[in-house]
């Protein structure tokens, strides 16, 4: 992080100092008391299960320059305090204060699904040519996008941040920290659907991210997703669209060559020309993640052959369609989270697989709200169509996934009400010659069943 002072905090947030010195200097922003040093301010959030104001004086304890407070807080002496009314919009508020005074060419990526991968693309193709800072993992909220915007330091040369959301409002107070010149959104799907009602309020949520654009900004859409292909004309931005097979798309994917795990190759259709492009990990879906990378790496003026190179060489962020060999078992860990899409582009990567038997271990997709039995009972056919030998579930919801997989002609399949439930029955049924899909919500704790197969 680069420097702020006391003042500058004050002038962020609109504080009272209630105790210290203005002219101290910051190096650091922390909302974890544990990660304090000299230099840092401590900025207590509270949460449903917790109140950061209590672990002030941890802080202090850990050589924190200052702290913020929302709350009545006992002096300390010789310590620096300030008062606002909110600490957590204080923090987005010093995040937008630091990102305009250290402002760089910036990307945001959205999207109901695709979201990580497109980011972890995009840093790649991006690095070609610039010193790139990225998201990481899935610090892609209120919380965690400001303290990846701390992260910014003299040396780089462009941002990309992920934005997740599950309500309405939190895409435009993102992009209102993070002021993107260039936005990507992948496609409009089902995830968080119990919050925003339908797919026609996901897709308002999601085109939050260009609320503020003016015609010096570009919005990067799928062009094949049924919402996004419409919104040229609806925005004051200039609009790129990416597609498969359709040369209405700027940029488009044609003579598809599905590799299965050994990845994906095609040919992107550019207005310059075509180029052979040759994605190292699985799935189709990821060919549409590959062509929002080139459209961004043109937009900030990537020569081809390094965002080609990024493409093939980019690194998956953790838990996202890992594939591995371990003792004769494929493992696919994409137990990061789940949604009704990604869980067919996952289902059908494990069905390419051949010469194995096919096993789907899956736990409940999570806020679906009404949507949740008829979301769950409709991926039955799914497993179905590619071949799946094999279903294990974990959670209520998933009961219905395991009975629209039954009416559509699985006939092995184990359900269970809990995830410790499924490693104990996994470390008995995997053996070796198998292939593995682990996916669920992240709320369902699925790395536990990664680890069980892996460690026994």
């Amino acid at each position: 992080m680069q420097i702020l002072t006391i003042g500058d905090i004050l002038k962020a947030t609109g504080g009272e100092l209630l105790s210290g010195d203005i002219d101290k200097v910051i190096t650091g922003i922390t909302t974890d008391s544990r990660n304090t040093d000299a230099g840092t301010l401590f900025v207590p959030i509270i949460g449903e299960k917790f109140d950061g104001h209590e672990f002030i004086q941890a802080a202090f304890d850990q050589g924190a320059q200052a702290a913020i407070t929302q709350k009545e807080t006992e002096l300390l002496v010789g310590k620096t305090i300030i008062k606002v009314n909110d600490t957590f919009k204080a923090l987005g508020d010093i995040a937008r204060f630091y990102k305009e005074r250290y402002n760089v060419p910036t990307v945001a990526v959205t999207g109901s699904v695709g979201k990580t991968t497109t980011k972890d693309m995009l840093y790649s193709a991006l690095s070609g040519k610039y010193n790139t800072l990225k998201t990481e993992r899935s610090f892609n909220n209120e919380i965690g996008l400001p303290l990846t915007v701390f992260r910014l330091e003299k040396e780089h040369e462009a941002i990309v941040l992920e934005m997740g959301m599950n309500h309405f409002g939190e895409i435009e107070r993102l992009a209102s920290i993070g002021r993107p010149d260039v936005a990507v959104i992948t496609n409009i799907g089902q995830a968080h659907i119990e919050h925003l009602g339908s797919r026609e309020g996901i897709f308002k949520a999601k085109m939050e991210i260009a609320k503020l654009f003016t015609e010096k900004n570009t919005l990067i859409v799928n062009g094949d997703d049924d919402f996004l292909g419409n919104v040229k004309g609806t925005v004051p931005c200039k609009v790129l669209y990416y597609g498969i097979n359709n040369p209405e798309n700027d940029v488009y994917a044609k003579d598809i060559r599905d590799g299965g795990l050994d990845g994906i190759e095609f040919a992107a259709v550019t207005p310059e020309g075509e180029y052979k492009i040759k994605v190292n990990v699985p799935g189709e879906h990821n060919v549409y993640n590959a062509l929002a990378a080139i459209c961004v790496g043109r937009e900030f003026n990537v020569p081809m052959e390094k965002i080609i190179e990024g493409i093939e060489n980019f690194e998956l962020t953790e838990m996202r369609m890992a594939v591995e060999e371990y003792e004769g078992i494929t493992i696919i860990n994409d137990c990061f989270n789940a949604s009704p899409d990604s869980i067919k582009a996952a289902v059908k990567v494990l069905g390419k697989i051949k010469d194995k038997r096919k096993i789907a271990i899956l736990g409940d997709m999570l806020e679906m709200g009404d949507y949740a039995e008829r979301a769950h009972y409709e991926l039955g056919k799914a497993l179905c169509e590619n071949g799946i030998d094999m279903l294990i579930t974990a959670g209520e919801n998933m009961k219905h996934l395991a009975r629209g997989a039954k009416d559509n002609g699985i006939g092995s399949i184990a359900v269970f009400d809990k995830t410790l439930e499924v490693c104990e029955f996994v470390k008995k049924e995997i053996k070796s010659g198998d292939a593995v899909l682990i996916k669920a919500s992240h709320g369902m704790h699925f790395e536990q069943v990664y680890d069980s197969i892996k460690n026994n």
